[in-house]
Order: C-alpha cells, then sequence, then structure tokens
C-alpha cells in the first residue's frame, strides 16, 4: 500500500528553539514564517523592550518576554523519517 503526503513542498517551514532564561527547558516550534521574518521579530522585541509574539504552524501563539530571551536559533525544518528505510 503507497501513501502520499498531503503536505506541498512550496510550504517550508522554519524550526524555531528559544532558550529562557532561569529555565532549564526550551521553546521548539516550528512556523511557516521565513527565517528573516523571525530574526526580525526578535529583534525589534528585545531593541523595543517588548513581547516576542510568534506564530506556530498549528496557528498557536508564542509569547516570550523580551528580557527572558537567552537565546534564539532559526533554521529550516528537516523533514522527519521513521522507520528502517535505507538512506
Amino acid at each position: 500500500m503507497a501513501t502520499t503526503k498531503t503536505a506541498s513542498k512550496n510550504s517550508s517551514k522554519t524550526e524555531v528553539k528559544i532558550g529562557v532564561s532561569d529555565s532549564t527547558h526550551e521553546i521548539n516550534f516550528e512556523t511557516v514564517s521565513t527565517q528573516s521574518e523571525v530574526i526580525a521579530k526578535v529583534n525589534e522585541a528585545i531593541k523595543s523592550a517588548t513581547v516576542l509574539a510568534l506564530t506556530d504552524s498549528r496557528g498557536r501563539e508564542i509569547l516570550v518576554p523580551h528580557n527572558k530571551i537567552s537565546y534564539v536559533e532559526v533554521g529550516e525544518s528537516a523533514d522527519r523519517r521513521v522507520g528502517f528505510a535505507n538512506l
């Protein structure tokens, strides 16, 4: 039985990882925003001392106070492979 992907190849997602100060956990999520859009929003939140507001790929809003941001990693999301297929 063959299955096909329902997601379009044109819809690229950006993976975002935010380190939060005074916490051992990170915030990890995917967004449909581009890398440059995410970086611009992070820079603006820090520069204007406001809350960083990003939307994940499921439509949920992620809010992080500017003074709690330790680091932000932004990169292209890779397809996750499951199983024992040859690479």
